[in-house]
Order: C-alpha cells, then sequence, then structure tokens
C-alpha cells in the first residue's frame, strides 16, 4: 500500500533542530502549498579560540537515491531467489503470507522519525520473496509479462518524475487525503477479497492470472494504476520538501521506503492490467 509513510505530518524534522543558528520558519511562511521551506540558517564568523557549530549533513536526492537503490537491489535478489528455488506447491502460499507480513512495515516505519534502515532492509527481503512469488505466477502462464511490466513501472515512474520537475505537477495536501483514503479502501478490499478467496467465494476484483476478468476487475486495476501514480507525485513532493527544510541524512531511509513502497505497489497493477490485456 502506498504511501503512508511520507504523506503523514512531521515525517521529516530539520537537521537545525537543536542547533544554535537553526530558525524555526513559519508555515507557510513561502507560499509553497502548506510547507515554509527553510530553516534559513546563518552563521557567523568566530574568531580564534572561540568553539564551531559542525554543520550536520542534511538529505539530498543523491542519498535518497542510493538508498532506493540498495532497497531496490536487495528487493530484485530476493525475488530472483524466490523466482528460482522455491518450489512451485509452496509458491503461492509464500507469496501470500510474505506480502500479508509486508503490510505492517509502513506502521512500523510510519512510527519513526529516526531511520529505520533495518526496517528497510528487512522489508526488501520480504517483500522480494512476495514479488517474484506472483510474478513467477504469472510469468508461467504469461511468458515474457515480467519483463514488460517491470519496464512499464520504469517509464511510468520515469514520466511521473518528468512531469514533477519540469511541468511543475505537484500533490497538493487536500488530494494527498483521499488519495491516502483511497488507498485504505483499496487495500481493505483487496484483503477481504483474499480472506472469502480462502472460503470459496470470488468478488470478481482481483482474479487471478488465469481465468474471465469482470468489468470490476478492470475498474479495480485502473484504480490501482491511478492511486499509485498519485502516490509517486506526493513522495516526490515530499521528498522535496524534505530536502527543502533541511532533514537530516539518515531520514533518507525513510525517504526510500516510501518511494520503493509505491514502486511495489505500481509494479503489481501493472502485472495484473497485462495479463488482463494478454488474456
Amino acid at each position: 500500500m502506498a504511501n503512508p509513510i511520507l504523506s503523514r505530518p512531521g515525517t521529516f524534522t530539520p537537521s537545525g533542530y537543536g542547533y544554535p543558528n537553526y530558525q524555526n520558519p513559519a508555515p507557510g511562511a513561502n507560499g509553497y502549498g502548506q510547507y515554509g521551506y527553510g530553516p534559513q540558517t546563518t552563521y557567523t564568523p568566530t574568531g580564534y579560540g572561540q568553539p564551531t557549530t559542525a554543520r550536520p549533513e542534511t538529505m539530498t536526492y543523491d542519498s535518497v537515491v542510493n538508498k532506493a537503490g540498495i532497497m531496490l537491489g536487495l528487493l530484485v535478489i530476493s525475488a530472483a531467489l524466490a523466482y528460482m528455488f522455491i518450489p512451485a506447491s509452496l509458491l503461492y502460499p509464500a507469496a501470500v503470507i510474505c506480502g500479508l507480513v509486508s503490510i505492517i512495515f509502513p506502521f512500523l516505519v510510519a512510527g519513526r522519525h529516526a531511520a529505520a534502515p533495518g526496517l528497510c532492509v528487512a522489508y526488501s527481503i520480504i517483500e522480494g520473496v512476495f514479488i517474484g512469488g506472483i510474478s513467477q505466477i504469472f510469468e508461467v502462464v504469461y511468458p515474457g509479462i515480467v519483463v514488460q511490466a517491470v519496464l512499464a513501472t520504469f517509464v511510468t515512474a520515469g514520466v511521473v518524475f518528468v512531469a514533477f520537475r519540469f511541468g511543475g505537477f505537484r500533490s497538493t495536501p487536500r488530494m494527498s487525503k483521499f488519495v491516502r483514503i483511497g488507498l485504505i479502501a483499496f487495500a481493505g478490499m483487496a484483503l477481504l477479497n483474499l480472506v472469502l478467496y480462502f472460503f470459496g467465494i470470488n468478488l470478481g476484483l482481483f482474479p487471478g492470472p488465469t481465468g474471465p476478468v469482470s468489468l470490476w476487475a478492470w475498474v479495480a486495476a485502473l484504480v490501482g494504476i491511478g492511486l499509485a501514480l498519485y502516490s509517486l507525485l506526493d513522495d516526490f513532493t515530499f521528498i522535496e520538501h524534505g530536502i527543502a527544510i533541511g532533514a537530516p541524512e539518515k531520514q533518507s531511509w525513510i525517504a526510500a521506503y516510501g518511494l520503493v513502497v509505491t514502486m511495489v505497489f505500481l509494479y503489481t497493477q501493472l502485472l495484473r492490467v497485462l495479463s488482463y490485456i494478454r488474456r
């Protein structure tokens, strides 16, 4: 589910907090949405023999990209190992269990303001098993679909980034609230569909890799892609905000985690839509 991590208030805290020269900006002071970009940290010359205050390292785009790359690398390795070595009879149960376990990670990470590299690594490995499992299931039925879904995921994410970077597109607090509600509802319907499926009831919203595709399944898949796209825009906006206020470098882990969660969500939705098309 994407993405309750970056969009909650107070996700990033300014690096200057607690330092002598830190100035807390007034919310909305700079007119960007509801956020006041800053802080405006000033430095004054120090005389000989006077103590100096070391400037803490702050979050940058490079630090976020590097940590997101580490997480994606671990996820891909875990997915590849699951794809190659989990027996077919255990593949679906392993994917379901890991998928359910991975749901708790957003709540664990959301409860922390500090860096959570251990949780990020654990999430990457567990989610990798889930992704590897469902990817193999779909690949057996539709050869080549995994490569198509991966390419579609990165191309789509690239288009959203270009719109963010050069088109001036930004998420808004009001719209982000609606999207978060939609994501919670979407996840709830997916879990309900899974539980009912175990009792022989299929709502038709999330069909497996085979069988007929109802109109509601198409609607659910397209809504999922729409939620994922806006979540990506939301992630980019809040990462920009964190960098602008000088969030500590260690919080790059939280930013990277939120971004990877959204990318995984987008991949699963595109995988579903591609399977519908190929049917």
